[in-house]
C-alpha cells in the first residue's frame, strides 16, 4: 500500500485519519499549519518521555509508534500513515510523550506547534471536533484490539491486525493491499514471539492470503484474510474490531 503523495495528484485520505474527517476547506487550513518537514527512513521524529509539544500531520509515508516495556523490550503500539495526526496528545495536554515515533521509509509531514494547533481548533470548531474524533477513534481501536485478541491464537491476531490496517488505510473497493511491516514489527504489534509470527505467516502464505518480502507484506485477498480472522476468533466476537 503506497500512501506517498505526489504533487499535483488528487490525494486519497483514509477516512480514519484526520485529513479524511474534514472537508476540503478545513483540509486546506490544516495543511497550511506549521512548516513542511521531510524525514528519511529510520529517523526518530518524537522520543518517548520527551517534553516537546509539537504534532506532526502526515502527508506521505508511514511511521511506527513504539514504547519501552518494563523489561526493556520495545513494544510496537501502532502504525500511522498519510492523513494521520501524530503527537497530538502532547500537543493537546502538554504532558511528556508516551511513545517514540520513527519514520518507516521517507515521510513528509507538517510540523505544528501546540500553540498553533490549539488556536486552530479554537478558531475552527469543526477542526477541533475532527481532532477529538480522531483521538477517540485511536482509543477505540486500542481498546478493541485488547478485547478482540482475547482468546485468539497468533494466526488469528495477525490476520485481524493485518486486515484492520489494510481496511483502515487502503483505498476502498480493492481486495488487496501492501503494508511496509517487517516480521519483528508484526511480532510486537501482535504481541507474539517472532518464531510464532514466522509460523503464522507460513500458514497465511500457504492459504494464498498473503505473500511476503523484505520489510513488507502484500495481502492478496482481503476477503479471505477476513475469513481466516473470523475462523480463529473466540465465539461471539467480531472478526475485525470496527474503528467506530
Amino acid at each position: 500500500m503506497n500512501n506517498t503523495r505526489v504533487r499535483g495528484a488528487a490525494a486519497y485520505w483514509p477516512p480514519a485519519g484526520l485529513l479524511g474527517r474534514v472537508d476540503e476547506t478545513d483540509r486546506a487550513i490544516l495543511m497550511g499549519l506549521g512548516h513542511r518537514v521531510v524525514y528519511p527512513a529510520g529517523q526518530i521524529t518524537i522520543r518517548e518521555a520527551d517534553t516537546s509539544d509539537f504534532a506532526l500531520l502526515l502527508l506521505g509515508g508511514m511511521v511506527k509508534v513504539t514504547a519501552l516495556a518494563q523489561d526493556g523490550r520495545e513494544a510496537l503500539l501502532a502504525v500511522r500513515m498519510a492523513g494521520d495526526l501524530v503527537g497530538e496528545f502532547a500537543g493537546i495536554d502538554g504532558q511528556p510523550r508516551v511513545g517514540t515515533v520513527t519514520a518507516c521509509g521517507r515521510v513528509l509531514a507538517r510540523y505544528i506547534l501546540r500553540s498553533e494547533l490549539l488556536e486552530c481548533a479554537k478558531q475552527h470548531p469543526s477542526i477541533g471536533l475532527a481532532v477529538s474524533a480522531s483521538v477517540v477513534a485511536k482509543m477505540r481501536t486500542a481498546t478493541g484490539r485488547i478485547v478482540d485478541f482475547t482468546g485468539c491464537d497468533v494466526l488469528g491476531r495477525l490476520a485481524r491486525i493485518l486486515h484492520h490496517l489494510a481496511v483502515t488505510y487502503g483505498p476502498p473497493g480493492r481486495n488487496e493491499a501492501q503494508l511496509p511491516l517487517s516480521q519483528p514489527e508484526m511480532a510486537t504489534l501482535v504481541g507474539a514471539a517472532e518464531s510464532s509470527i514466522h509460523k503464522a505467516l507460513r500458514a497465511l502464505r500457504k492459504s494464498g492470503a498473503v505473500v511476503t518480502g523484505y520489510r513488507r507484506i502484500t495481502i492478496l485477498d482481503l476477503d479471505h484474510l477476513a475469513r481466516i480472522a473470523l475462523a480463529a476468533g473466540p465465539a461471539g466476537s467480531p472478526a475485525i474490531s470496527p474503528n467506530t
